[in-house]
């Protein structure tokens, strides 16, 4: 059985930083084609950060470009999602979604309908 589990989340000042880890288990990560999404209540799920390819090429959404950095541990089967200069509009629940597994994948951004499997999420808050 696929399950994510995400940890990291919190209430935190403009300009901070947070790292926010997905533990996945029942899968060999790096089989797995896997990202970040984020939803803010009455928005739709908003894929920010994911491995685009199985030669591990990333995908970032514009509006986290330069500030978010994802990375992954496949000897720990740990995702993670590394925020910098956090802003208030950066508030949402974060979740870490995976589809597989694949011999190879290519994608072209970080669709969130591509994902068959999804975690819980974690709350960030940013205040300003």
């Amino acid at each position: 059985q696929v399950q994510f589990v995400e940890s990291g989340g919190g209430l935190v000042q403009s300009g901070s930083s947070l790292r926010l880890s997905c533990v996945a288990s029942g899968i060999i990560l790096e089989r797995y084609h896997i990202g970040w999404f984020r939803q803010v209540l009455g928005k739709e799920r908003e894929g920010i950060a994911c491995f685009a390819s199985s030669d591990g090429d990333t995908y970032y959404a514009d509006s986290v470009k330069g500030r978010f950095t994802i990375s992954r541990d496949n000897s720990t089967s740990t995702m993670y999602l590394q925020m910098n200069n956090l802003e208030p509009e950066d508030t949402a629940v974060y979740t870490c979604a995976g589809e597989g597994p694949f011999r190879a994948y290519h994608h072209a951004d970080c669709d969130p309908r591509d994902m068959d499997s999804w975690g819980k999420g974690t709350l960030v808050t940013v205040s300003s």
